[in-house]
């Protein structure tokens, strides 16, 4: 009995310091930011919806590209490494894995929305 509860006290603390390490490689990776923050700068970036294409149609932020998440591995060029990249989905969970991934590949200016899309107040298009 005792072995068991070692073992799983053992795995809880490998889940925690696993989610710890995760969330201290996003924060070095994006900058979160308010819708006014986001507002004052997409402008001047480059805005990415990386949500899919069905999601984008439904409505998405005035001046975005679709770049959806399951397709970003192939496409992640299309972005420019040399501009600030801001970037969003639904929640902000996805975005945060596109963040996770550009800076891998030696993206420097990363910005999510906070939030996500759920969460936009400002213009939005549709189809």
């Amino acid at each position: 009995m005792t072995t068991t509860l070692y073992i799983l006290i053992a795995v809880i603390i490998v889940l925690l310091a696993y989610a710890v390490v995760q969330a201290l490689r996003l924060k070095k990776a994006v900058t979160n930011l308010t819708q006014e923050q986001f507002v004052t700068g997409y402008r001047k970036a480059q805005l990415i919806d990386v949500r899919e294409p069905k999601e984008f149609d439904a409505g998405h932020i005035l001046g975005a590209r679709n770049i959806p998440s399951s397709q970003l591995r192939q496409r992640y060029k299309e972005i420019r490494p040399d501009k600030p990249v801001y970037l969003y989905c639904q929640s902000s969970a996805r975005s945060a894995r596109a963040a996770m991934f550009l800076k891998k590949k030696g993206y420097s200016e990363l910005n999510q929305l906070q939030g996500g899309f759920k969460t936009w107040t400002g213009k939005i298009k549709s189809k």
